[in-house]
């Protein structure tokens, strides 16, 4: 009998196989990334359609076969479908998942980034947050979670930017996004995460790239 899993995760994302198929990287609490194949997924008549979409939070029933895991069913918790309604909002959330992407690996659990990436999403949607900010708390606890992080901001010695930086690094997940920072601090504090990002994660993702120009 081929082995069945269940895992709870998110859809980082999804490629077209053949007319009616798709690839999709899952990444899961159990375990870690995984890649897992739809049959049929395309097809508007198939159970699968809905849930095999980057975005996606759930509860996905695979069976292991020959060249991998394949997809069985989905019961979805979160679609994120209101972030495509802001193009803006649409990039941070798709970069959310490129580096999500980038950094986790198969075969090892990631409970707390799946719960950082969820929490990320709705934070996006609040309006009284700044997409900034937002991105810069979710690069900062990722580069935690890989253990690329500074117990201080690397360029910075300002009080308001200082204690931030520690709050992020120290707060429990579900009180990550409950705190402001003026335009000055805020900038001061994005900009030292960008250095740690870009000595941490060397690498040209499409999101940033299509968000660069619509800044311009």
């Amino acid at each position: 009998m081929k082995e069945e899993v269940v895992v709870h995760g998110v859809v980082l994302s999804e490629h077209s196989q053949r007319e009616f198929d798709k690839r999709l990287s899952i990444l899961t609490m159990e375990e870690g990334k995984m890649t897992v194949w739809a049959s049929g997924a395309k097809r508007p008549s198939s159970p699968l359609m809905a849930g095999s979409r980057s975005f996606v939070f759930g509860t996905f029933s695979l069976k292991k076969g020959k060249s991998g895991y394949n997809l069985q069913s989905v019961k979805v918790d979160a679609y994120f479908e209101e972030i495509a309604l802001d193009l803006e909002k649409a990039c941070y959330a798709a970069y959310f998942l490129e580096l999500a992407d980038f950094v986790s690996q198969e075969n090892l659990p990631a409970e707390e980034m799946v719960n950082l990436i969820y929490l990320s999403l709705k934070a996006l949607l609040h309006k009284d947050l700044k997409n900034e900010l937002v991105r810069a708390i979710y690069e900062l606890r990722l580069l935690e979670l890989e253990g690329e992080y500074t117990e201080q901001p690397p360029l910075s010695t300002k009080k308001a930017v200082m204690e931030a930086w520690s709050y992020v690094l120290s707060s429990p997940l579900n009180k990550l996004y409950t705190f402001r920072l003026e335009e000055g601090t805020l900038l001061d504090f994005c900009g030292n995460v960008e250095m740690l990002c870009r000595e941490s994660f060397p690498m040209q993702f499409h999101s940033l790239k299509i968000l660069k120009s619509l800044k311009q």
